[in-house]
């Protein structure tokens, strides 16, 4: 459980630096530039950001580096280099006219997407078998106000006959400007959670559950981050931590912005 909530706060503080904003696009917003992050020991990782215009080139830190491509403003395919092990991770993206329709992790994973009259987006993910097979994961809805991803909700496929298994993310905004969503196509990338929201989120409430026989077991995780902005209403500085401590780690993170 504390590795997986640690992980959880360490992809929250990357992709808040990859999040939109209230303002439209034409506007040209600032641009991150170096984001510092603070664990509770004390010790800092320092990550880098480089663009061309307005569209991400690449993001460099310590463990890994990520590169962008793009096709008519829209991000085409990510590459995630591993420095510890070399290893490589492509995801590439499809369109529809202008809409995110797949994100596929080259020999792992896909995700397709389809929206729904009332501007939710449902979606199914599948992994990918050694012989190329597709097999369901899971299946869910994205639900959307104000810009905003206010809730995930998804059901396992791959869960043991006769066991329902779901889990859902909820979440509250301020109304603050998110410094990356000048960054042209990446509000479609509808894969990276609350992260792709036009405001900072505040609160996140994950709820796991599971039933069997009229039984049901759940569990829900609280988080909840703190801002400091600056004239213009960018961040300048987070701090992300665990409302309920689990097992004594309350998940501390200090995420110092720099513009």
């Amino acid at each position: 459980m504390k590795k997986s909530i640690s992980i959880f706060w360490v992809l929250s503080a990357f992709l808040a630096v990859l999040t939109s904003c209230s303002k439209d696009k034409d506007d040209n917003g600032k641009l991150l530039k170096q984001l510092v992050e603070i664990d509770a020991d004390g010790t800092s990782v320092t990550t880098d950001y480089s663009y061309n215009g307005n569209e991400i080139k690449s993001i460099d830190g310590a463990k890994q580096r990520t590169d962008f491509s793009y096709m008519d403003v829209l991000i085409t395919k990510i590459i995630v280099l591993d420095k510890t092990n070399q290893e490589v991770t492509t995801t590439e993206y499809s369109y529809l006219r202008g809409q995110l329709v797949s994100a596929k992790s080259v020999d792992n994973y896909i995700i397709n997407y389809m929206p729904n009259s009332d501007g939710s987006i449902a979606y199914e993910k599948f992994s990918i078998n050694s012989g190329g097979e597709e097999v369901k994961i899971y299946h869910g809805v994205l639900f959307f106000e104000n810009k905003n991803l206010v809730k995930d909700e998804r059901t396992f496929d791959n869960a043991p006959s006769g066991v329902t298994v779901t889990y859902s993310v909820d979440f509250e905004y301020d109304s603050k400007n998110n410094p990356f969503y000048s960054i042209l196509g990446y509000e479609k990338l509808l894969e990276h959670d609350d992260f792709i929201s036009a405001n900072n989120s505040l609160i996140t409430v994950v709820t796991n559950s599971s039933a069997q026989n009229d039984q049901i077991i759940s569990s829900a995780n609280f988080y909840k981050s703190t801002f400091k902005y600056d004239e213009d209403g960018y961040p300048t500085e987070r701090i992300s931590e665990a409302v309920m401590p689990v097992n004594g780690n309350s998940d501390y993170l200090k995420s110092k912005y720099f513009y």
